[in-house]
């Protein structure tokens, strides 16, 4: 099964066109040769919601239940799509396991960093001249993507800060851009590679207005079944909303803060 979300309708249809010809081909539908195995494979659009990127939310909705994470035990392994063991994996590691079989593992693992081998796609976004979806060795540096792959600022704009993983991840300084694309230099520099989405933020930004879109987005799409995202996300827009506006008090800078606290690593 290949769960995607439902916003992505295009990419699903040339997923089930390729399905399609494998299927015409005998890859799909037919038994393995000197096996009783037929094998297939469906894709499953989900209805649009940012959790279900977490596993046992994305299984929960598979399972056609609503879309909310779930206590561990049990683990996928145990019991996952229609309570059977599962194991779930990104299909971007999928799409590595042909290349791994080509080169061998010990050259795949020649690429990158001794703890993270191999590549990673990264999704550049914001205030570049060439955004976009690029394959990067993770033994290079997020000046190699934002000012190689990505052409560096606007003509006279400056960087201000950059997003390394995917918009809930700390930002990173000017002086961090030669921070490694590998996990663990991620996490020595004060935050985490995530999935990889890359927003680049220049000198025009506001950072509070930053902050404001990036918290509207959460409080959305919070599935609303553990208290502290669920109220504290809206109580992180409302302040936000207040210090844009310039109606925001000095304390509630201390208070947002602690509001953070208090979601972070106290929910499913």
């Amino acid at each position: 099964y290949i769960y995607i979300r439902g916003e992505y309708a295009k990419e699903a249809s040339i997923l089930e066109g390729a399905i399609a010809q494998a299927r015409e081909k005998g890859y799909l539908g037919s038994p393995l040769l000197g096996t009783d195995y037929v094998p297939q494979v469906y894709v499953h659009r989900g209805a649009g919601a940012y959790i279900c990127g977490e596993e046992t939310a994305l299984l929960t909705s598979l399972n056609g239940e609503r879309g909310q994470p779930t206590a561990k035990p049990p683990f996928p392994a145990v019991s996952g799509a229609f309570k059977k063991p599962t194991l779930l994996n990104n299909v971007e590691t999928v799409a590595t396991v042909p290349l791994i079989l080509e080169l061998g593992g010990a050259a795949y693992a020649g690429v990158g960093t001794e703890q993270s081998t191999g590549t990673k796609m990264f999704s550049l976004s914001g205030h570049v001249r060439n955004p976009g979806n690029y394959e990067m060795p993770l033994s290079a540096t997020y000046r190699d993507l934002i000012e190689g792959k990505g052409g560096g600022m606007p003509e006279g704009r400056t960087l201000k800060g950059f997003v390394p993983g995917g918009s809930s991840m700390p930002i990173l300084m000017p002086n961090q851009l030669d921070t490694g694309l590998a996990f663990e230099t991620v996490v020595a520099a004060g935050s985490m590679a995530g999935s990889g989405g890359v927003i680049v933020v220049d000198d025009r930004t506001c950072m509070v207005r930053f902050a404001l879109r990036t918290a509207e987005f959460y409080m959305h799409e919070s599935c609303g079944k553990c208290t502290p995202c669920r109220e504290g996300t809206r109580w992180i827009t409302e302040l936000l909303r207040k210090l844009e506006a310039g109606l925001g008090r000095e304390e509630e800078i201390d208070l947002l803060l602690d509001i953070c606290n208090r979601v972070e690593g106290n929910c499913l």
